[in-house]
């Protein structure tokens, strides 16, 4: 990215102009993450999307039962290259290398994740994720069926479904505002 590059096709209000409980957002991922992912403030311009998108992306994201971070994450990096999002796949690749412990991972599910050096659970899951991203209209009880025999439960399956197609909304949104992928994603999670 350069440095004139905008960020976004779309205005990005002032961050001091902006109502306190999403600057307060933005502040604690900034001291998190030692920068301000360019999808948070991409996003600025429409407050009321802003919390509803961030509060559906914690509620899946964020949780400690049923799958990993990790895998949570490589269903974003592999749905996110299929709807062809550099934003996703390059912020979201970071956040899985450094979850998944692997350097290599994110560029290997990005890319082809059927390739990748990934167990038949998750590559079960990632099928199961890209029908739901993709072609979710022929999703059927065999699918469920396969999920079940690689020992994922109902709230399992559900969070993959939710991630796949969030993300599928997200992935649109970006693309379509042009959102730049901050270039502090691109080295983390690498060395």
């Amino acid at each position: 990215m350069t440095a004139t590059a905008p960020i976004s096709r779309f205005n990005i209000p002032d961050l001091d102009s902006l109502p306190q409980d999403m600057r307060d957002a933005i502040l604690e991922v900034e001291e998190k993450s030692g920068f301000i992912p360019n999808i948070f403030l991409a996003l600025t311009h429409r407050p009321a999307e802003f919390r509803a998108f961030f509060a559906y992306h914690d509620a899946l994201m964020d949780k400690d039962v049923g799958l990993s971070k990790a895998e949570r994450e490589l269903i974003v990096v592999a749905t996110s290259g299929m709807n062809r999002c550099q934003y996703c796949v390059v912020a979201h690749g970071a956040i899985l290398r450094i979850r998944a412990k692997n350097a290599h991972i994110a560029d290997q599910v990005a890319v082809n994740w059927r390739k990748a050096d990934l167990s038949p659970r998750q590559k079960a899951m990632l099928t199961y994720a890209e029908k739901v991203a993709l072609e979710a209209e022929h999703i059927e009880d065999a699918d469920h069926e396969t999920l079940r025999d690689h020992g994922f439960g109902a709230d399992e399956i559900w969070d993959i479904g939710a991630i796949a197609a969030f993300f599928a909304m997200s992935n649109r949104l970006v693309n379509a505002g042009d959102i730049r992928p901050n270039d502090e994603f691109y080295m983390l999670g690498r060395v």
